[in-house]
């Protein structure tokens, strides 16, 4: 099978070359496009690649995932995460080209106490999390034949992400303060890559919204304590409230997904979080000897 992959450089879009690289998905063709190869604002670029090729699927790893820039740069925020959306769901639709695209845990307000389903409304609290939900429903709008996968706290050996930046942080400072009120699920980019790969080979037509992040909760602070203990990083963390680090956007308090639809759905078992982490560090520990 012929699978598109939009936003090549980005994190996990370089978790999904990895794989390839490594020979871990040899049935399957990879064609790997960056943002500068492929951009997804552009309709007749996506037209062009889309519907004279033969991908039986396309991964939308395409997105505008800075958070707090989201906020002063609502325009091509909204071009990337929504009419970037709409332009993959128009031309998989004439290209017969099941997308997998993926969302986030901001499309919620975090104003729950327990982990929210897929059917629970959707209600962001900043720019970002709006235009990731308006370009679910984009998708949802313009194509049948579609997986939507909701993610939360994404992070990996590649590219930009907390863990790195815990990393980098705790080898040049000693003392550290992070977040201890906003509560979620790390999720490794590898794991995610995999469910992926696995809904891909399974060939299956269960389309819709899923949720997945590995398994576990933490907040950011334990998040980072889990990180420093695992790589040996003596530094003092101290837990603080996000009104003590404040941002342009406002993060969901308790963003927790309930997993149970793609747990049974495709008959997954999702590794913990800590678990996770520890292949992460390693991996990264290969990268940066």
């Amino acid at each position: 099978m012929k699978i598109l992959v939009t936003g090549a450089s980005g994190q996990l879009g370089s978790t999904f070359k990895s794989i390839a690289s490594q020979g871990q998905a040899e049935d399957l063709e990879f064609v790997f496009k960056s943002s500068s190869e492929l951009d997804i604002t552009d309709f007749d670029a996506v037209h062009e690649e889309l519907v004279s090729s033969n991908y039986a699927y396309c991964i939308n790893c395409a997105a505008f995932t800075n958070v707090d820039k989201a906020e002063s740069e609502n325009d091509l925020a909204y071009r990337i995460n929504v009419t970037g959306a709409r332009n993959l769901a128009m031309n998989c639709n004439e290209s017969s080209t099941v997308l997998i695209h993926i969302s986030t845990d901001f499309v919620f307000d975090g104003f729950l106490n327990t982990p929210y389903l897929e059917e629970d409304i959707a209600r962001p609290i900043g720019f970002y999390g709006d235009t990731k939900y308006k370009g679910e429903r984009a998708i949802i709008n313009n194509l049948e034949e579609h997986f939507i996968i909701r993610t939360s706290w994404l992070y990996s050996e590649h590219e930009h992400n907390f863990m790195k930046t815990m990393l980098k942080l705790g080898a040049e400072r000693d003392e550290l303060s992070v977040v201890y009120d906003q509560v979620g699920t790390p999720t490794y980019a590898l794991d995610l890559a995999h469910v992926v790969l696995h809904i891909i080979k399974a060939h299956s037509i269960d389309y819709g919204v899923y949720n997945y992040s590995n398994e576990g909760v933490g907040s950011w602070y334990d998040f980072a304590k889990e990180i420093f203990q695992q790589y040996k990083i003596d530094i003092n963390l101290k837990p603080i409230r996000s009104e003590e680090y404040p941002t342009p956007a406002e993060r969901p308090k308790f963003s927790v997904l309930d997993k149970s639809k793609i747990k049974n759905t495709f008959g997954l078992q999702i590794p913990h979080w800590k678990d996770s982490l520890a292949v992460a560090l390693k991996a990264y520990s290969r990268i940066n000897i």
